[in-house]
């Protein structure tokens, strides 16, 4: 069982960033890390993965070049940063871990509960 806890989301103005945060505890075995997003109405979607072993990236068109996931192996920690942040990125982020880094959620074994990001405009 793996358990994820996401931290680091709130309030921030159109152009700002945040840094959002995921510790990962329990069978940390996962080998694919991610970070999706839902907003109020529509479907949880890919935004970014990474590898556990290798670091390898994979990221949404819609956040390329304003985003960054990385890791901290050591201490078993997943971030996501975000610069230039747009109103529509406004959503509750979360952090999942699994098998392989693809863009499905269902692929996807475990999952956080979840961090609320407002981008005011």
């Amino acid at each position: 069982q793996v358990q994820l806890v996401e931290s680091g989301g709130g309030l921030v103005q159109a152009g700002g960033s945040l840094r959002l945060s995921c510790a990962a505890s329990g069978r940390t075995f996962s080998n694919a890390m991610g970070w999706f997003r839902q907003a109020p109405g529509k479907e949880r979607e890919f935004v970014a993965g990474i590898r556990w072993n290798g670091g390898s990236t994979v990221y949404a068109d819609s956040v390329l070049g304003r985003f960054t996931i990385s890791k901290d192996n050591a201490k078993n920690m997943m971030y996501l940063q975000m610069n230039s942040l747009k109103p529509e990125d406004t959503a509750v982020y979360y952090c999942a871990a699994g098998r392989y880094v693809v863009r499905t959620a269902p692929a996807y074994d475990y999952w956080g509960q979840g961090t609320q990001v407002t981008v005011s405009s």
